[in-house]
């Protein structure tokens, strides 16, 4: 399904993959193209031409459009979780690595348009490229064709992940995914985890993860090694805030 560089995208093929038809298929081609290839059409200094052709708009509005469509599912299919879980539900359905996985499954990389730097250095694979470009193909549709159509697009691209989402996976995987951005938002290398023990009978098993980051180390237990980790991130997460506390 690889592209040639030198061609447009294949809008037909791209269609019949996302399962959506576009009255006005300008707006699918803007959703496909990076801001370095719009630059390249563009004069040097005309940045308002260029914001013109790329999708960074439509990313900016398929987030919020995207937000509202999978709040709308969970509240759906979990009327009576707590506003915590569901959040918690949101934040990994809507997050980068989701968002890119789900583009990777339906080859959206393949269709951008992005300019020689760009192109070279890899932004097919890009996670956070995969993941903007699905956001501005959800804002495209919803432009293009509605609320209903973008929702029945987000449903069709976030099938797996919508139909394993649950409030106890999203708890075990929070811990971590806050410890991660914590880490990352310092400038700090990310968290590594190791089980140390692994207590009990086959029956009644209890895990011990050791969490290590570049200023400490800190372990937590549980019932299964998701559980054990999420349980060393939780601890991690409030030695990390007692010393910002004490500086």
């Amino acid at each position: 399904m690889k592209q040639p560089e030198c061609r447009a995208p294949d809008l037909d093929l791209l269609e019949t993959i996302i399962a959506y038809n576009f009255k006005n298929r300008s707006l699918l081609e803007r959703a496909l193209t990076h801001r370095s290839w719009a630059h390249e059409q563009v004069a040097p200094g005309a940045e308002e031409k260029a914001r013109q052709l790329h999708n960074e708009a439509l990313e900016f509005l398929g987030d919020s459009v995207l937000g509202l469509i999978v709040a709308d599912f969970l509240c759906r299919i979990y009327p009576s979780v707590t506003e915590g879980e569901l959040s918690r539900m949101k934040h990994r359905l809507v997050s980068a690595p989701t968002l890119a996985e789900a583009s990777q499954r339906l080859s959206l990389g393949e269709f951008l348009r992005f300019g020689r730097g760009e192109e070279k250095s890899g932004g097919r694979r890009k996670n956070a490229l995969l993941a903007d470009v699905l956001e501005a193909i959800t804002g495209a549709i919803f432009l293009d064709g509605g609320l209903q159509a973008s929702a029945e697009f987000v449903q069709r691209a976030l099938g797996e992940e919508l139909e394993r989402a649950n409030p106890m996976s999203a708890a075990e995987a929070d811990y971590k995914t806050m410890l991660q951005e914590k880490l990352q938002a310092q400038r700090r290398s990310g968290p590594s985890y190791v089980v140390v023990e692994t207590l009990g009978p086959p029956h009644r098993r209890k895990f011990l993860v050791e969490v290590s980051w570049d200023k400490g180390k800190v372990r937590g237990e549980g019932g299964s090694i998701k559980a054990a980790e999420a349980a060393s991130a939780r601890e991690a997460l409030r030695m990390i805030r007692e010393e910002e506390n004490n500086t």
